[in-house]
């Protein structure tokens, strides 16, 4: 057989392979989460530690205590957000890490997935705990509340249009945390909070749908231990129209609350601690 008949062997094998789920959450004890927890803190009544709202086309970061929730709510009209998380007392060196998650869990995510941290940390930073939108996967393949796209920045702009912004999400959360010792450097890729994203089946590239988010409608995490959070009212509002076509769509603050579940509700819960793994690389 030529190389070129073994080439085209391999690839009619691979075509006709059904699909190999990569990793089995179900054996990876922190990456399933506690339904009855969950269950709990549903049904649990949470006091209010603190409330904010994101203005339209900005940013605002809050911290959020091992234990305590955080919920962002559509408020006036649907609008998209994009949020980074970090490790609170160790910003600079652990933080969400979109790949790991999206690997471990989905490309869209929702109530029982879990946004990890970064090597050498790797363990959940927070958990969704409540998702009021549950979208599913639609028939063109898209979802909500996707770990694929980056955030909207001003340098992707200028390649688009010539021309500076600094509303993008990019440039917000770089805003929203200058206050707390972190810098344009520190700002990672996103859970885009609310969107409706998928691939195009005929060229594979990332497209967005309106968000189907109303007000009322909610996602809510449990901080796994504390954690600094910031997210950008997206400049695209429902991002129903591209990026870079210097179009302005309508824009909407967001809300924000940071919840205290009672002790009852988080019986049996345990801050999470990184991993174990001390192997040095081999080195």
């Amino acid at each position: 057989m030529s190389d070129t008949q073994q080439q085209d062997s391999a690839k009619e094998t691979s075509r006709k392979h059904p699909p190999i789920v990569c990793y089995n959450v179900a054996e990876l004890p922190q990456a399933s989460v506690d339904r009855a927890l969950l269950q709990r803190l549903a049904d649990g009544k949470h006091e209010v530690v603190h409330e904010l709202t994101i203005p339209p086309r900005d940013g605002r970061a809050w911290e959020v205590k091992a234990g305590q929730l955080w919920r962002i709510t559509c408020t006036e009209g649907p609008q998209v957000a994009d949020m980074n998380v970090w490790a609170l007392h160790n910003p600079k060196r652990e933080r969400f890490y979109t790949s790991k998650t999206r690997q471990l869990h989905a490309s869209h995510l929702t109530v029982g997935d879990r946004l990890w941290s970064g090597f050498p940390y790797l363990r959940p930073l927070a958990t969704i705990t409540a998702d009021t939108i549950a979208y599913g996967i639609d028939g063109d393949g898209a979802g909500v509340h996707d770990v694929i796209g980056s955030r909207c920045d001003p340098y992707t702009n200028w390649l688009l249009t010539g021309a500076d912004m600094n509303v993008c999400c990019h440039s917000n959360l770089t805003r929203a945390v200058a206050g707390c010792g972190l810098g344009e450097e520190d700002v990672h890729d996103v859970l885009n909070v609310f969107m409706c994203t998928g691939f195009t089946r005929d060229t594979n590239q990332y497209f967005t749908k309106p968000s189907p988010v109303r007000p009322g409608d909610y996602i809510e995490f449990l901080a796994e231990t504390d954690v600094l959070v910031a997210a950008s009212t997206c400049p695209q509002g429902d991002v129903s129209v591209a990026c870079g076509t210097g179009r302005a769509p309508t824009c909407y603050p967001l809300g924000v609350q940071v919840l205290q579940p009672s002790a009852e509700a988080l019986a049996g819960w345990k801050p999470t601690e990184p991993v174990k793994y001390g192997g040095k690389h081999g080195l």
